[in-house]
């Protein structure tokens, strides 16, 4: 099957022009913009968090607590999800998921979705913010059903989850049902870690053969179904509200047989590589969030550290880890992590710690809290300074994408 070949511009195209670099494959745009989000997000959150905001900015500045979850999951951690599921997409099918002109208008779609949860009135900025997901995932749906591929619908499921939990979210808000807005967003990041079970489950061994010598991952396709079916049964049971002597041994189990193929896995045999033990260190957080989500049932710790230990250990280091390699592969530059990828890594992953230690309690008048603040901040930050050349250009091997 012969691939699309994108022409190179004439001249040098602006950054919004549909034949510059930046909209060449999906991973490009919403890479960057997730990662600049990131970086501006959290701090945000924060003056707002720590009461230094502005006077009379509560009037046109829709920045609270739910405008915090609800970005983090559905704003930044959705764009990432669609870029790589397009970027993926293309590799697994041959066929193009959207380039040039349509993507620009999904990123657009995305980026006015985030300004109007910001300053629009709240029922035009739910409509906004609503219409990404379903917009993201019918392209992919169609390059998928095109090709036959069968094995990857439940990832277009997937993402029709979180577009519904969205919508639950947005009609708490508004209003129209009368619940706890944090149970959809909570719904949401657990889709997530299925998605990252899932595809951590296909990509994490092979990276590791790969790219570590010496390593001979041990893959069992049953042990991987049964740990992936206790993510799902973990999932539906607290979403559900299970009873904790029900909930708690699925979570410790699923919790169990992550780490079991984490070691079948030789992820101590990845210390050298950074593009290796983030992904390793990283998986190893879900493990950590369903234990304290477990807990939490029992009432001994808050759910917050749970899923702060999802979010951020294991969501946002996963994040990080697949976005540096995804754009060094695909701009065609060596898998090679320098100095500013291991700070990254390094920083999400203490930024992860510090925040689930405030949870815990572990908090001196909101230092910590701050500490994980800035760690997170920077690590985005970094990401989109020294990344952003390379999405923005063409790749260095002549290839399309």
């Amino acid at each position: 099957m012969s691939l699309l070949h994108i022409e190179e511009p004439a001249g040098k195209a602006g950054a919004w022009d549909g034949s510059h670099p930046l909209w060449r494959l999906g991973f490009r745009p919403f890479y960057l913009a997730a990662a600049g989000f990131a970086a501006l997000a959290i701090p945000l959150w924060m003056l707002r968090y720590l009461g230094w905001w502005p006077a009379g900015a509560d009037g046109w500045l829709y920045v609270g607590f739910a405008w915090h979850m609800h970005e983090m999951v559905f704003g930044m951690a959705a764009a990432v999800v669609v870029g790589f599921l397009y970027t993926a997409a293309f590799n697994w099918t041959g066929n193009w998921t959207p380039v040039r002109g349509k993507l620009a208008a999904l990123v657009a779609l995305w980026l006015l979705g985030r300004l109007a949860m910001l300053l629009a009135p709240p029922l035009a900025g739910a409509l906004v913010d609503w219409l990404f997901l379903p917009a993201a995932a019918w392209p992919l749906w169609r390059v998928m059903q095109k090709a036959g591929n069968r094995r990857n619908y439940f990832l277009v499921g997937l993402l029709a989850l979180m577009a519904a939990a969205n919508g639950v979210f947005h009609a708490i808000t508004l209003g129209r049902l009368a619940a706890n807005p944090i149970a959809p967003v909570q719904a949401a990041i657990l889709v997530v870690v299925l998605m990252e079970g899932a595809i951590g489950t296909r990509i994490i061994p092979m990276f590791t053969r790969n790219g570590a010598p010496g390593t001979t991952p041990l893959v069992q396709p049953k042990l991987d179904k049964w740990s992936l079916g206790l993510l799902a049964a973990f999932a539906l049971c607290w979403i559900t509200g299970v009873p904790a002597w029900l909930i708690a041994p699925v979570g410790v189990a699923a919790a169990a047989l992550v780490l079991l193929r984490l070691w079948r896995w030789q992820a101590l045999k990845t210390g050298r590589v950074p593009l290796l033990w983030i992904m390793h260190l990283s998986y190893a957080w879900i493990a950590a969030g369903l234990l304290l989500l477990v807990l939490s049932r029992w009432q001994m710790v808050s759910a917050s550290a749970g899923f702060h230990a999802l979010t951020v250990g294991s969501m946002a280091g996963l994040i990080l880890g697949m976005m540096t390699r995804t754009t060094l592969g695909h701009t065609g530059r060596p898998l090679r992590a320098g100095r500013a990828e291991t700070s990254m890594f390094a920083l999400i992953q203490f930024s992860a710690l510090t925040r689930v230690l405030s949870a815990l309690g572990w908090d001196g008048g909101a230092g910590t809290l701050v500490l994980s603040a800035l760690c997170w901040t920077v690590a985005f930050g970094l990401y989109a300074y020294v990344y952003a050349p390379y999405l923005s250009s063409v790749r260095v091997d002549g290839k399309p994408g």
